[in-house]
């Protein structure tokens, strides 16, 4: 590419990231340090484009940043008050009772079911009030280091053509440069990880474990919508050695929020998330709920499932890693959100502090006082839960998480391990067992490439792809002949498929490929980086593509 010539811009603090995470970290710093200046950049169209949860909120951090929200008119609107969980068989539904009193990690009384996109919509407009610089549709693309030292990012550049020369409407990327960079990019941000790769953030901790979260709004008729009814499952369709299950949340103006997780450490090859949520559908405890709506969006997004014991360490010499992007979520609450916001509260509060003192490579109190607060405190008590559930399987790890939960209080005198990450636990195709999925009826299950139509997925044609191989010849002789491509199936968008696999082959110019090739439809990406994670050799790098292409979920999501 011809020599760019990029504008910069220096802050006191620049975030990566328009979550609930970074825009706490920004809200907070303005509020503790109101001279400091803060520039947050996101990489969706707008902020709550790229937002994907449930979503239901535990409202304390929130008590605690802005505790006046209710008279601010924060979009928590529909007040948690019917909570199930319910273990499923192929034809059965049987409810888990005492919920407050065996699991009380999983109660939801004083909770809110939540449009998550919406919550940062009004978050931002907090921090925009109080002087916080936002710009989103910049995807942070570039580390910026000096002498040792993170000293910001670079954004993007705009208008590059798939062939890496800039286009008719090029636009090089920005430096925003800073003493402290918050890095809160959510579940596997590119960045993110090559600060951790950079700074051996993951020495002497656990692997990180993920899930994936496949989601759909639907509009239901109000004969049968139930405002407040917050409804969880385990069990079927997953087999016993697969950790997941199902949520469903009704609020709004007659909305559902229906979705399925699965652990991404399962070993089953065959095994589809996206066919895995569109079957449990056909069940009878959730069917009902769903039968005669019209389903109105739909999208995906990894999560950070490890917990306490595959926490990095946060800070490096120029910031610190926040929200999910260090891996702060409760996964048997499977909540996210409030601790994601504290950890972002906590980094805020080391910066400003210091920023205050001479401005030292790192702001290394945001430790001290993560391990000093109450988030610390609850990602102990249910560290030892999901291990429990790889370790033993669905029956023995419920029935140890029960008690864990009910006699121990979380205090165990142990500490169950990750031993494994994700990629390195699958079976092949040969050990694994084939899965029949239904096929879909257009009404109440769909096709994958209706379903990302409905998440308004969009990139620049024209741009480098933002999925690469690190080795392509890597791909024919493990993905295919050892797992029979396991990256069409674990991706909910479609943007893996396999061409040539009858062995008839494509024409490529003159010549003729012989046997199957892996296409890759990156236009279809929602960014939900689960390629990143579960490819068996890590051979997929995910990176940033142009900043606002992905998706565009709308209100609700």
């Amino acid at each position: 590419m011809s020599e760019r010539v990029r504008e910069v811009m220096e802050y006191d603090v620049v975030v990566v990231g328009g979550g609930p995470a970074g825009l706490s970290a920004s809200i907070r710093l303005k509020q503790v340090s109101p001279g400091a200046s803060v520039c947050l950049v996101e990489k969706g169209s707008e902020i709550g484009a790229h937002i994907l949860s449930g979503a239901v909120i535990e409202p304390r951090a929130l008590d605690e940043l802005i505790p006046d929200w209710r008279e601010r008119g924060a979009p928590l609107d529909t007040a948690a008050t019917d909570d199930r969980m319910i273990y499923l068989t192929a034809k059965r539904a049987v409810r888990v009772p005492l919920l407050d009193t065996v699991m009380p990690h999983m109660g939801n009384h004083g909770n809110f079911i939540v449009s998550l996109g919406d919550v940062c919509r009004w978050l931002a407009g907090q921090a925009e009030a109080l002087g916080v610089e936002i710009y989103p549709g910049f995807g942070a693309a570039e580390l910026l280091e000096e002498d040792g030292r993170i000293v910001g990012v670079a954004t993007g550049d705009m208008g590059v053509t798939r062939s890496g020369e800039p286009g008719p409407g090029y636009a090089p990327g920005m430096e925003l440069r800073a003493a402290y960079t918050l890095f809160a990019e959510g579940c596997r941000g590119s960045l993110s990880k090559r600060v951790m790769a950079r700074f051996g953030l993951r020495a002497g901790v656990d692997p990180q474990t993920y899930g994936l979260g496949v989601k759909e709004l639907w509009e239901v008729p109000a004969a049968q919508h139930r405002p407040g009814l917050v409804q969880h499952t385990f069990g079927w369709p997953l087999d016993h050695r697969t950790y997941g299950g199902s949520w469903m949340y009704h609020f709004g103006e007659n909305l559902v929020s229906y979705g399925f997780v699965v652990g991404l450490d399962y070993p089953n090859t065959w095994l589809s998330p996206f066919d895995e949520m569109q079957r449990l559908k056909l069940h009878p405890a959730i069917r009902p709920h769903l039968e005669g709506g019209r389903r109105i969006s739909y999208g995906a997004r990894a999560l950070s499932e490890g917990g306490l014991q595959s926490i990095p360490r946060l800070t490096f010499p120029g910031g610190a890693l926040i929200g999910d992007a260090a891996g702060f979520l409760n996964v048997p609450k499977i909540k996210g959100t409030h601790a994601a916001m504290k950890s972002g509260m906590l980094a805020a509060e080391a910066v400003a502090e210091a920023l205050a003192d001479g401005r030292p490579a790192e702001p290394a109190s945001f430790t001290a006082r993560v391990r000093a607060s109450w988030l610390w405190q609850e990602l102990r008590g249910v560290r030892n839960i999901r291990p429990a559930f790889a370790k033993y399987g669905t029956i023995v790890g419920a029935a140890y998480s029960g008690l864990d939960a009910m006699l121990l209080r979380g205090r165990a005198p142990w500490t169950l391990r990750h031993r494994h990450p994700d990629h390195a636990v699958l079976d092949s195709a040969a050990a694994s067992t084939p899965i029949d999925y239904p096929k879909p009826d257009g009404r109440l299950t769909f096709d994958k490439s209706s379903s990302v139509f409905l998440s308004n997925t969009n990139h620049a044609e024209d741009q480098p792809v933002h999925l690469v191989l690190r080795d392509p010849a890597r791909w024919r002789a493990v993905n295919w002949d050892r797992f029979r491509s396991p990256e069409s199936r674990y991706c909910p968008a479609g943007v893996y498929e396999v061409v040539g696999a009858d062995g008839v082959g494509e024409a490529v110019g003159a010549d003729a490929v012989s046997g199957p090739r892996l296409q890759i439809n990156a236009q279809n990406c929602v960014h939900c980086k689960t390629c990143d994670i579960k490819d068996p050799t890590e051979n997929i790098d995910w990176a940033a593509p142009e900043g606002g292409g992905g998706p565009n979920y709308i209100g609700g999501m």
